[in-house]
């Protein structure tokens, strides 16, 4: 079992010389998100050879800056789309299962300011049960005005008539994809972060595998593999367009990038373990007030975005929007002045496409797998409740191209990721964070040298050093923002607590952590254009 062994090193140097060694794996990754990192656990825990490698850290883009939800859709529901919806809640419970230290049960709550919201969207919610079936978390309630007030106590009170209480999921998205990669490495997997693939190989027209570079030495590695996929998330084309252009074809590009803002608040201003969630504001969009890791996340937005960066600034209207929007439904509405940080992503939504090799269609109407005429993978779309179901699509793309000889798929259903506690877990994913986010890892933590100083923000010098030793951590960003989540709760703690945690780095890998670098990040993290 993953969960009791010891954890694994991370050393660079032995990750590296790996990297060097001539291989011929079964299956190449590009893409250290959620989609990459579960086609390699995937894959390795099906027997294959496996290697992966990210440009930059593991979930660094898109896979670290999620509204934080584990969730079957209900939008989907609205949209009568039951097959997705019912692929989600099965997801959806799979994930709660295998990671219960990162990802738990949720209760919602839809206050109602319209006599007929109440039983109009608790109709849709009682659906949503029976679509769940077993996997349902708990009961749709019907709530009085008293009762809503006692789930959600900073709940505007003019108007109110009651809400609708029901159930999701909330995570860890960082920490997650973090396990989903220690996971794949105790399974066999070569997983290098800061290894960005400079080149596509091709022998006689076909993809054979790829050149990467240690981002820190400029060495380069050329890996062969009998398949790549390109889970690059919303860099796919770039990918897709260097190979059809090494076999004469190019592409159109499949993506259209949209970003959704979130804004990070202290929970005064709403002191509840529920959520809020508005189904319908003033513009059609959805809002939510999630509590989480001791703060609550309001957002979020969904704006076309035609420029692809790795750090994306909101739009002046998508903060005003958010902020209008709470203080429409909250008593105490938030201020630009009461915001602790404030991050964007950018979602990989696909465009219909029909031209590239085999006929492209969507699999389970939101994400997309196809194979290049070069034989080369690529997935993209998506979300990350589905992540596994979209790991299966990809191993079945690369059995029915003949890529692979096929093997049984279920492997990673009942598959605990690293960390998994043998018993109940007593925190709950909105507390602050601290030890308990390490599940059964909290012991080992607790061995390390400095485990009783706390620098602030619940880490303490162990965390640090264990983030290095094990997770992979080589920047301060990477500890600050993703092995701890303080850049995404708290910048203005963060830029405090940085050459601390730079300090220990040093110590720990000799190399510079890039210090300057995060305190220049974490001032955007800080900064609402208004």
């Amino acid at each position: 079992m993953t969960t009791a062994s010891a954890p694994l090193p991370t050393r660079r140097a032995d990750l590296l010389a790996r990297l060097a060694q001539p291989h011929h794996y079964d299956l190449a990754v590009i893409g250290g998100g959620a989609t990459g990192l579960g086609v390699a656990l995937d894959a390795a825990a099906r027997g294959f050879s496996v290697v992966l490698v990210d440009s930059h850290d593991f979930a660094k883009g898109t896979s670290s800056r999620a509204t934080k939800l584990v969730h079957g859709g209900v939008r989907y529901l609205a949209q009568g789309n039951i097959a997705l919806v019912r692929e989600a809640l099965h997801e959806r419970t799979t994930l709660l299962h295998n990671a219960p230290h990162l990802a738990q049960p949720l209760p919602f709550v839809m206050p109602s300011y319209r006599f007929w919201e109440t039983p109009f969207y608790g109709a849709g919610l009682v659906m949503y049960d029976a679509l769940a079936g077993k996997a349902g978390l708990g009961s749709t309630q019907f709530l009085g005005r008293a009762r809503t007030i006692e789930c959600l106590p900073t709940a505007r009170t003019e108007g109110l008539k009651g809400g609708v209480k029901y159930w999701d999921g909330q995570f860890d998205d960082a920490r997650l994809a973090l396990a989903l990669a220690r996971t794949a490495a105790s399974l066999g997997a070569l997983v290098v972060n800061y290894c960005p693939a400079r080149a596509l190989v091709h022998e006689a027209g076909k993809v054979a595998g790829f050149v990467c570079e240690d981002a820190d030495s400029g060495q380069q590695f050329t890996v062969r593999a009998r398949t790549v996929v390109n889970a690059t998330g919303v860099w796919v084309d770039a990918l897709r367009q260097m190979d059809g252009e090494a076999i004469g074809r190019p592409v159109k590009p499949i993506v259209a990038p949209s970003q959704g803002v979130h804004i990070v608040v202290d929970r005064e201003f709403l002191p509840s373990d529920h959520a809020l969630m508005v189904p319908k504001t003033a513009d059609g969009r959805v809002l939510f007030a999630v509590p989480w890791l001791g703060k609550l996340i309001l957002g979020t937005t969904d704006s076309p975005r035609q420029d692809i960066v790795r750090e994306p600034e909101p739009f002046r209207e998508e903060v005003r929007f958010i902020l209008e929007e709470s203080a429409r439904y909250l008593t105490r509405a938030p201020k630009a002045e009461d915001i602790r940080s404030i991050w964007v992503g950018l979602r990989p939504l696909v465009k219909p496409q029909d031209d590239d090799g085999d006929n492209t269609k969507k699999i389970s109407r939101e994400h997309t797998v196809l194979a290049s005429r070069s034989g080369l993978i690529t997935v993209t779309g998506g979300k990350w409740t589905t992540y596994r179901a979209m790991a299966e699509d990809v191993l079945q793309k690369c059995f029915t191209t003949g890529l692979l000889p096929e093997k049984p798929a279920g492997v990673t259903n009942h598959l605990p990721l690293v960390g998994t506690p043998q018993g109940p877990v007593k925190h709950r994913i909105s507390d602050a964070q601290g030890l308990h986010s390490y599940g059964s890892e909290a012991a080992a933590v607790q061995e390390i040298p400095g485990a009783q100083t706390e620098l602030g923000g619940g880490l303490t010098e162990a965390m640090v050093r264990f983030a290095a030793r094990h997770e992979y951590a080589r920047t301060v960003e990477d500890v600050l923002a993703r092995r701890s989540r303080l850049l995404f709760l708290d910048a203005r703690q963060a830029i405090q607590l940085a050459p601390a945690v730079a300090g220990i780095l040093r110590e720990e890998l000799g190399v510079d952590p890039q210090l300057e670098a995060f305190l220049a990040l974490a001032q955007q993290y800080l900064h609402a254009p208004l």
